[in-house]
């Protein structure tokens, strides 16, 4: 899977090289142009009225992308919860909960009173890594997201729902629709899946209220579709913390032989992050976005770590492991995401709100 994986992202950002991988553009732009064509029709029908979307008394916020997978959605959504739950609201965060193996219609991860019901194993790694990261927050999973609004709106007092990874999801109205791109590569190759990385045609973008692009340089960001659009980047901490939940700071680690690992959508972003730190990673290790760690996988890991001081990983994955997984100290570290002009941005949100 992980090689496919890479064909894929090599085909998008690079394009076909060999001919091998040029006959199998040619198998997948058809493909391409029949998944865009049925997600056209979709959002027709939905424009037109021909499907209805449930309208909650509560505003609500989507989180999304159009690219697949990478962009940071998670640390959006937590600085979103975080800034409403500074302005005093009530906050719900509202998750498929992918990766996880509840079956149910309905879980809750957290009333918002600081307790985790439901593990990262059940609920998946990121609404767990959520309510950890804002105890304040209902955070909330279901298949299907209306049932999960229509329960916040019978039984919980909260003043804004989030929605995470749901801008193709029209289901439900919301207030806003704020969409991350990639800046070095807002529209990839410009073709959807699975000849390119997009889960519509670049002119989807035109439902999106307000633009956010990730991995930006601090420049001036943009136009895109002509809607509002702010720059951010993904910045790690200056902290970690092992799975024993003892800190310590980055620069104690320097100088350490590190092995890295991390199960997230682009693994290799995170390992040349850490590299920018000035850690020293004598390997890293890339494994399939939202792994389980299974014992098989957790051997190969303490084998690979045999001539390392410490491993590190991110936020995401640790949720899911526990120090006596290791036989060395193993430590993650958070990632939060930086928006310029914040406050113009803060001030389009309660604008559209």
């Amino acid at each position: 899977m992980t090689r496919m994986v890479s064909l894929h992202r090599r085909l998008v950002t690079q394009g076909a090289q060999t001919w091998p991988e040029k006959l199998l553009v040619v198998f997948l732009f058809p493909c391409a142009v029949l998944y865009g064509a049925i997600n056209w029709l979709r959002n027709a029908c939905y424009d037109r009225g021909w499907l209805t979307s449930y309208r909650s008394s509560v505003p609500i916020i989507s989180v999304g992308n159009l690219a697949v997978g990478g962009l940071g959605k998670t640390p959006v959504v937590d600085w979103l919860a975080k800034y409403f739950i500074r302005q005093g609201k009530r906050v719900a965060i509202v998750s498929r909960g992918y990766g996880g193996r509840f079956t149910g219609e309905l879980g809750i991860v957290s009333h918002g009173d600081g307790q985790l019901n439901m593990t990262a194993r059940d609920a998946g790694d990121e609404p767990v890594l959520l309510a950890r990261r804002n105890p304040q927050a209902a955070v909330l999973i279901s298949r299907k997201r209306v049932i999960a609004i229509q329960e916040l709106e019978r039984s919980f007092e909260v003043d804004v729902i989030v929605l995470d990874d749901a801008f193709q999801h029209r289901q439900v109205e919301r207030c806003i629709d704020l969409v991350l791109l990639d800046a070095t590569r807002p529209f990839g190759n410009g073709w959807p899946l699975p000849l390119g990385n997009l889960r519509e045609f670049p002119r989807a973008l035109q439902r999106a209220d307000l633009l956010l692009l990730t991995r930006g340089s601090g420049d001036a960001a943009p136009r895109l579709a002509a809607k509002p659009t702010f720059s951010s980047r993904h910045v790690l901490a200056d902290e970690v913390m092992d799975l024993n939940g003892q800190v310590m700071s980055v620069a104690q680690l320097r100088g350490k032989k590190i092995l890295a690992f991390a199960g997230i959508a682009n693994p290799h972003a995170f390992f040349s992050s850490l590299t920018a730190l000035g850690l020293s990673l004598t390997d890293s290790i890339d494994l399939a976005d939202h792994v389980e760690y299974s014992p098989t996988l957790l051997q190969r890991l303490n084998e690979a770590a045999q001539t390392a001081d410490v491993l590190i990983t991110t936020e995401k994955d640790a949720v899911k492991l526990s120090a006596n997984q290791f036989k060395i100290p193993c430590y993650q570290i958070s990632l939060t995401i930086d928006i310029d002009n914040s406050d113009a941005f803060a001030q389009h949100l309660s604008s559209l709100l």
